[in-house]
């Protein structure tokens, strides 16, 4: 403990209440230090070379301080918002392949059909609700985890964080996305709505209002428990893999440490990495996927109906979709879009931590506490 203490670092994770007031009242700082950054990258800073390192690194943001995760936050609105707009025509026709089987039957042919009823501009369909939804989601999914990672290893102590390192990825991705599923569920059932309804209203300002008129604020969140059961595993595989084949890569594939990889080759890993890792999160999440597009796209339902897991309005949806169905039913153009999507997010999301100074993401996770007993065992060596 005493150990701990003289280097300034608490194995006492940080309570939730405190970090989200750190990050809101570092907002201003973070943005001085982002521009900071910027400008010594640049070289237009006065006195640039005594804000770096001897070696032309640059340190702006601490590690596991408010000012970090609210940094990864801003990664996360980055990356996931931004691919999830890219490929908002994907999303379109996955939809309504779920939803209308018989018009739409493949992939070639939804297209086709898509194209000669709306048009090019059909396929943003939902575009805001997508934007808006999937940037709430990506800030707490990327904060959160950061936040959880950390609580996790310092809880499981400085032996056991590595050796339980999968474990601690798991727990922490799934607390995360509970969190985050919260914002996403009301934009993901407008997106729904006007994806796949013709006529039922043309973006978000209006299919909002319309839902909370006919069926209440809680009508937003009806496709909450299947939305769980499609982004938690998701995410559980996204991060977990992720992790593990990044660790992979750099202890087997790549022939020197990842610290001394150019930047260029760690986010290439990432991307690699991150497509790997949507292959599985497509496969895992598939069944609820699709309940999730039955379920918001029905007409007249109840609250009740969709939060009474015993209702028949589940049984019902898997009547309806089947078995197969339910498992297979979108999945080819799923695993191309989440696939692209997921490593498209891991890049975007560290390249913006290369940007501010931080290091690419993946690798063994260590707790506070073991790392400040790695700095005093050096400290003794030297001694």
């Amino acid at each position: 403990m005493a150990n701990r203490d003289k280097v300034g670092c608490s194995s006492a994770p940080l309570p939730l209440d405190r970090v989200l007031a750190a990050l809101v009242a570092s907002a201003e700082q973070l943005g001085r230090r982002w521009e900071a950054a910027a400008r010594v990258r640049c070289g237009k800073a006065p006195g640039a070379a005594a804000v770096g390192k001897a070696e032309g690194k640059v340190e702006v943001i601490e590690m596991h301080t408010p000012l970090f995760y609210a940094t990864c936050a801003l990664g996360g609105v980055l990356s996931t918002g931004l691919t999830h707009l890219a490929v908002t025509p994907l999303d379109l026709v996955k939809c309504n392949m779920q939803v209308d089987p018989s018009k739409y039957r493949d992939i070639p042919s939804a297209f086709g059909v898509m194209l000669h009823e709306q048009g090019p501009r059909g396929f943003f369909k939902g575009w805001m609700a997508t934007l808006v939804g999937y940037s709430c989601q990506g800030a707490c999914k990327f904060g959160f985890y950061e936040f959880f990672k950390k609580c996790y290893s310092d809880f499981a102590g400085p032996e056991n964080a590595e050796r339980l390192r999968t474990l601690i990825y798991l727990a922490a991705s799934a607390s995360a996305e509970v969190i985050a599923d919260l914002a996403l569920c009301p934009m993901e059932a407008v997106k729904i709505r006007v994806q796949t309804q013709p006529g039922f209203a043309r973006c978000l300002m209006d299919g909002l209002p319309k839902i909370v008129q006919s069926e209440g604020a809680f009508g937003l969140y009806k496709g909450l428990l299947p939305l769980w059961g499609r982004q938690v595993p998701y995410t559980m595989m996204k991060f977990a893999c992720f992790e593990t084949i990044v660790e992979m890569v750099y202890k087997h594939a790549v022939p020197k440490p990842k610290d001394q990889c150019s930047k260029p080759l760690q986010l290439a890993v990432s991307f690699a990495a991150g497509y790997i890792a949507g292959v599985f999160c497509a496969a895992i999440s598939h069944p609820a996927d699709n309940l999730v597009s039955f379920l918001n796209n029905a007409h007249g339902a109840t609250v009740a109906q969709f939060w009474l897991l015993t209702n028949s309005s589940y049984f019902q949806a898997v009547r309806t979709l089947g078995m197969w169905g339910l498992f297979t039913r979108g999945l080819p153009l799923r695993i191309i879009m989440v696939g692209t999507l997921t490593g498209a997010q891991w890049a975007t999301y560290d390249a913006f931590k290369v940007f501010v100074g931080l290091p690419t993401s993946g690798g063994v996770v260590r707790s506070c506490a073991a790392a400040s007993s790695l700095r005093q065992e050096g400290h003794e060596k030297q001694n």
